[in-house]
């Protein structure tokens, strides 16, 4: 079973608008709420293509109800860990161009005592689970260490762990060496006090952080598909040319069908363009949707492999 850890949750409603246009009106086609965060939304693409999965989350106040009742109608198992303040709620506006404007909420304050009940409810889980995948941001009041700490735990159990986050949860938790860490290109700019702009600095940049404590690092770069470095070597995977409609939530797509398919076969690099795949097609769909195993497989066919030969310099 493929666990995954929403330890900020949110609600997410997103607006899709004729045209987004700088000191200019736009007039709503749509709009939808769902639940939200980067674990659950991972656990919804496993789900769709037929994986084990359970998402382990916070719920507090009126927007944790409407959460859980969102999870519940999309059949979707998960664990509720129950806090006192209200979680958040985010808003994307995009258009019919692709252009998209993201809004985030920080989250509620989270109590030591809330910490530790999160942390105890994911560490129960791991005699049933083949990975963990913790993903996204922390609230107020949990250390920039927790990831880290999870990390530990899996490993003492012989749990596979992927790390998706960013700033100092990202630092601390890729120093205990999770199985995999997927940043995408702004945070890995964050994480390397660098800006990433060439082939090159991408390669590179994989690679450097993989030397930082991952066994694998699986770098996304959006619409240029992304960058794997892994024990066997540097390898990149290059989606077809799309039309994407909404980009938001491929990220957690890719990540999402890369673990995925490392459970069916246990190729990194395989599951590289799995994964790759799967964010491709998602982001050709409007509104933050998610691609089926079906229209992930009919881009998977068109996503090239290739394996980097190019020496890397380290900086």
């Amino acid at each position: 079973m493929i666990v995954t850890l929403t330890i900020n949750p949110t609600i997410d409603r997103v607006i899709s608008v004729d045209r987004l246009a700088f000191e200019d009106r736009a007039y709503i086609n749509s709009s939808r709420e769902s639940a939200g965060g980067r674990g659950i939304l991972a656990s919804s693409v496993i789900h769709a293509f037929g994986g084990q999965t359970l998402a382990v989350l916070i719920s507090g106040g009126d927007a944790g109800k409407r959460l859980e009742e969102h999870l519940q109608s999309d059949g979707l198992p998960f664990q509720v860990v129950p806090v006192e303040n209200e979680i958040r709620t985010n808003l994307t506006i995009t258009d019919k161009h692709g252009l998209t404007v993201n809004l985030n909420e920080v989250g509620p304050t989270l109590s030591k005592e809330e910490v530790a009940r999160v942390e105890q409810a994911v560490k129960e889980t791991l005699d049933r689970a083949s990975w963990l995948m913790m993903c996204g941001s922390l609230p107020p009041g949990v250390p920039p260490s927790f990831y880290g700490r999870l990390i530990a735990a899996a490993r003492k159990k012989k749990v596979k762990t992927l790390l998706h986050a960013d700033g100092e949860a990202l630092i601390q938790g890729i120093e205990e060496r999770p199985t995999l860490a997927t940043p995408n290109q702004q945070e890995a700019d964050r994480l390397l006090g660098r800006t990433l702009l060439t082939r090159t600095h991408y390669l590179e940049a994989a690679e450097r952080i993989r030397t930082m404590g991952p066994e694998s690092v699986v770098l996304s770069l959006g619409s240029r598909g992304a960058v794997g470095a892994f024990r066997e070597g540097l390898f990149e995977a290059l989606p077809p040319r799309v039309d994407a409609v909404c980009p938001i939530g491929a990220g957690d797509a890719l990540s999402a069908a890369y673990t995925w398919a490392m459970e069916r076969k246990n190729n990194g690099v395989e599951a590289l363009r799995w994964g790759v795949a799967a964010g491709t097609a998602s982001a050709r769909l409007p509104g933050m949707k998610f691609a089926s195993l079906e229209q992930t497989e009919e881009i998977y066919k068109q996503v090239e492999l290739r394996r980097s030969e190019q020496g890397v310099t380290l900086p």
